[in-house]
């Protein structure tokens, strides 16, 4: 993908916040409960929280995150983070992950949409990495005032749009991340690939929900 098109998405999202910065105030909206307060266990495995350095939470600017990693016979099977951003403004804001990730050193395979298996329709992003010879698969989104969404440009309007007509902009970026290992032959990573597809799937459906639990109540607004 040209770099600068792989660069439009978060800077909509810079720009979106710039605008709202002057539109009205963001109320501070607090979660029903702490994103840590999610269940530990997914996909039938156990998780065990990780810490986000306070320099690296500075950066990233959000109010509330919770981020495990879930291993089977003391290896790595996938891990989760959960970031929310209490209100949106500028320099506290959701980064897109599709920016953040080459710069830790990940080139992006692929990248599509996915539906999921929900009663009210949505899709997520599925992203296949790679670095070095090491590959991986994530899933994320964004969620929260109502909705479920993948697109870095829908999350801009809407973020404007109930900055200015609500005065809202909490929101939480959900991220799976399931390792791959180290490249092999083609067979046996499009194996890896379509188990790695189920299993994030899975976790998905049920991290969605857990997080719809703990965020504010959103009635929609009219047009």
């Amino acid at each position: 993908m040209n770099r600068s098109l792989r660069l439009l998405p978060p800077l909509a999202l810079g720009c979106g916040v710039l605008l709202i910065s002057g539109v009205r105030e963001q109320r501070a909206m607090q979660p029903l409960a702490p994103m840590r307060s999610i269940p530990r266990t997914l996909a039938g495995l156990e998780g065990r929280d990780l810490v986000v350095p306070e320099e690296e939470r500075k950066v990233a600017g959000m109010s509330d995150y919770m981020m495990r990693v879930f291993t089977e016979d003391s290896i790595p099977r996938f891990t989760t983070y959960v970031g929310y951003y209490d209100r949106q403004v500028q320099g506290k804001s959701i980064h897109s992950p599709k920016n953040c990730l080459p710069g830790a050193g990940w080139e992006i395979l692929n990248s599509a949409r996915v539906p999921l298996p929900i009663a009210a329709p949505a899709r997520v992003n599925r992203v296949l990495l790679a670095n070095g010879g090491t590959r991986a698969l994530v899933y994320y989104w964004y969620q929260g005032r109502g909705r479920i969404s993948a697109s870095e440009y829908a999350v801009k309007w809407e973020l404007m749009r109930d900055a200015a007509l609500k005065g809202r902009t909490e929101e939480a970026l959900v991220r799976i991340v399931v390792p791959l290992g180290r490249a092999s032959a083609p067979a046996r990573l499009e194996t890896a690939v379509a188990q790695a597809d189920s299993l994030a799937l899975r976790v998905a459906v049920a991290l969605q929900a857990e997080v719809g639990k703990r965020l504010p109540g959103w009635a929609s607004t009219a047009l």
